[in-house]
């Protein structure tokens, strides 16, 4: 079915994801025939998403309206802003725009899944302007967590709309250029029509550190333990951090050993593009780790949210095939829990504790988000007419509309959307017009979507109740019992220790079977709804537990 167009009369921005949730970040821009997407990310599963090993967001709007996707843009190159894109690509190949490194992380995923030469990857740099149909793209440097991160300058015929990405405010970089805050002036002089702002640290009072402080904690940290073999686990994909374990290192005499899939492939990458500088002779094999007292290594790790299969948590558990956690080890950990993983990490840190190691968790880490002050300060540059908070859970979007309505911008210009809503702006006016289509993908080894909420309910009830199934043997035609009904259980009760239970419950199945026997019920569907709805009964009086009930019915001819 066709879809209407809008004729070009207002730029529509539709969250297709990122709001009320950390993660998952993807936002659609529209106008006309036109439409610019900006980042791709995932998610991490929830506790209760049993058994899913990413979430991404549900594209349907845009497969519908695909003959107006444009692009991809990318603001930078943390998960929760490209880690989809290898999945939707397969469905919706359009071209990728990112910075170097950007692009060379989203290339090593593409390798992956195989589809590294079927799309469109195209490099550019902070200060280039791209045309995409009806939108003129430009990209700002700033300040982030990993490195080459751009806010957007997203001009339609209608107004501009400022997009700053995840970003800080970090006047002494451990890399490249500071923010160029001139730029973001410039366009406010010029007339910004809204701005969409990170709202991740919108509740925090004061500015975020410096990276370069960070350095300074660790060297201090190193001096301080000079006898013991050190072990520093941080994100990956924060380049400017590995650079400042990597001088300290080299500064305090020390070799460098960097464990994990995701640090030596990022290691690698940002080597080769120059955005991490390795002193001669620092890095060598984790097999060589043999070779030198413990005083004179380091090693960088992942696993610093205590991911199961991360290599700290290897490390820890002694399932590590080299490295062992030993007493007088120092154990860094250089980042904040993400909100969800505080038991994860909580857990690693006595699991290391408990075998000896000295562990460090304060002040190794700063933010790679904007606190109140600049947010404030990016606000007075850009003076956006409408303020669009993104980027954060319902609080932190809900404290960045407080910062907006303070600086003067009038309640009913602040728009604190929802995922799926579609807000029309334009000169005259803005508002929220639509609502469409969006919701959570579940990626489970292989397969995705293929496991939906009735799924996962499936495997909450089994996680918590168990599998209670009742399986009979029936003569086909007259449908007599020529076996059965049998009881079993899995994750239900110890079936040695409940002999009553199970004779009790054999004979609610018995008395069913003779319910359905007298009313003359051949239709198998409505024989296995009674048999589930007096076990259900049964077992609720019995012992208040909801157990998956499944009736198995089998027919043979005599």
């Amino acid at each position: 079915m066709a879809r209407k167009r809008n004729g070009g009369k207002g730029l529509k921005i539709i969250s297709l994801g990122g709001l009320e949730q950390i993660g998952m970040n993807i936002t659609a821009f529209e106008y006309g025939n036109s439409i610019v997407v900006v980042d791709c990310g995932l998610a991490f599963p929830e506790d209760d998403m049993l058994g899913i090993d990413l979430v991404i967001p549900d594209i349907t709007y845009l497969l519908d309206n695909a003959d107006k996707v444009e692009a991809f843009v990318i603001t930078h190159g943390h998960e929760d802003h490209i880690g989809a894109l290898p999945y939707v690509l397969k469905e919706l190949n359009v071209p990728v725009y990112g910075t170097r490194l950007t692009l060379a992380l989203i290339d090593g995923k593409l390798k992956e899944h195989g589809i590294l030469e079927t799309v469109d990857r195209r490099v550019v740099a902070a200060g280039d302007v791209i045309t995409l149909g009806a939108f003129k793209v430009e990209f700002i440097k700033t300040n982030h967590s990993i490195a080459d991160a751009c806010a957007l300058a997203i001009t339609s015929p209608v107004g501009t709309v400022v997009h700053t990405g995840d970003f800080k405010v970090d006047y002494t970089p451990v890399f490249g250029d500071t923010i160029d805050l001139q730029r973001f002036a410039e366009l406010g002089k010029k007339g910004v029509l809204a701005l969409m702002c990170d709202s991740t640290n919108a509740e925090r009072p004061g500015f975020t550190n410096s990276e370069r402080t960070v350095g300074k904690t660790i060297d201090s940290i190193f001096s301080e333990h000079e006898g013991s073999r050190i072990i520093v686990s941080t994100f990956a994909s924060n380049v400017d951090r590995v650079q400042q374990i990597i001088d300290s290192a080299y500064r305090h005499g020390r070799k460098v050993v960097v464990e994990g899939r995701s640090m030596v492939n990022i290691l690698q990458a940002a080597t080769e593009l120059g955005y991490i500088d390795v002193h001669e002779n620092t890095l060598i094999d984790i097999e060589d780790l043999k070779n030198y007292p413990d005083s004179k290594v380091v090693i960088i790790t992942t696993g610093s949210q205590g991911e199961t299969m991360a290599a700290l948590n290897r490390i820890a558990t002694s399932n590590h095939k080299i490295v062992q956690i030993k007493p007088g080890d120092t154990v860094i950990f250089s980042s904040n829990p993400i909100p969800g993983n505080e038991k994860a990490v909580s857990k690693l840190i006595n699991e290391l504790s408990m075998k000896g190691a000295d562990v460090i968790f304060q002040d190794a880490h700063v933010s790679g988000h904007a606190c109140q002050e600049e947010i404030k300060l990016i606000y007075t540059l850009v003076k956006p007419k409408y303020a669009i908070p993104v980027h954060g859970e319902y609080r932190h979007l809900k404290a960045q509309a407080g910062i907006a309505k303070s600086l003067g911008i009038p309640r009913e210009n602040i728009f604190i959307l929802s995922v799926g809503q579609v807000l029309s702006l334009n000169r005259n006016g803005a508002k929220v017009i639509d609502e469409v289509q969006t919701g959570a993908v579940f990626v489970d080894g292989l397969g995705v979507g293929d496991v939906g909420n009735v799924v996962i309910h499936d495997r909450q009830t089994l996680a918590e109740d168990g599998i209670l199934m009742v399986v009979l043997t029936l003569e086909k035609g007259s449908n007599q019992v020529l076996a059965g009904p049998d009881i079993v259980t899995r994750g239900f009760i110890y079936v040695k220790e409940s002999d009553d239970i199970m004779e009790e419950a054999k004979e609610v199945a018995i008395s069913a079977m003779e319910k359905i026997q007298d009313r003359n019920i051949t239709d198998w569907g409505k024989m296995k709804s009674i048999i589930k709805d007096a076990m259900s009964s049964y077992v609720w009086k019995k012992m208040k537990r909801r157990p998956m009930i499944l009736p198995v019915i089998n027919e043979v001819e005599i």
